[in-house]
């Protein structure tokens, strides 16, 4: 029985979210991708919380006329900026199922140019 495209990420996902675990002190970064945007947000597991969130639709980002991928650098910094604000310094990559790739990766590296550690 072959696998949906969704159906193999999800496993993907679930086999990293055994491993992966945000916690207070070292929270996770995670990533959605969809077609058009990408969406990132660092979660405190153990509480259920949201610490910061930032999106390829936020007004500062979604006005900027550059590709995908410099978009994703954008959400990668402003989603650090916002956590660094809020206490955090080091957090786990949550990559969702996605391969670590392409606008993943930039996400990635625009939140390590904007401090945080993983």
């Amino acid at each position: 029985m072959a696998l949906t495209k969704n159906e193999r990420r999800q496993r993907i996902k679930n086999r990293i979210r055994k491993i992966v675990s945000g916690t207070q002190s070292k929270p996770r970064l995670s990533v959605f991708r969809s077609n058009k945007e990408i969406y990132a947000q660092i979660v405190d597991d153990v509480t259920g919380n949201t610490i910061s969130a930032a999106s390829s639709r936020d007004k500062d980002i979604s006005s900027a006329k550059v590709t995908k991928t410099e978009i994703a650098v954008m959400v990668g910094k402003s989603v650090a900026e916002k956590a660094i604000k809020a206490g955090v310094e080091t957090i786990s990559f949550d990559r969702g199922g996605y391969l670590y790739h392409g606008r993943v990766k930039s996400l990635a590296e625009g939140a390590r140019e904007a401090g945080l550690k993983f």
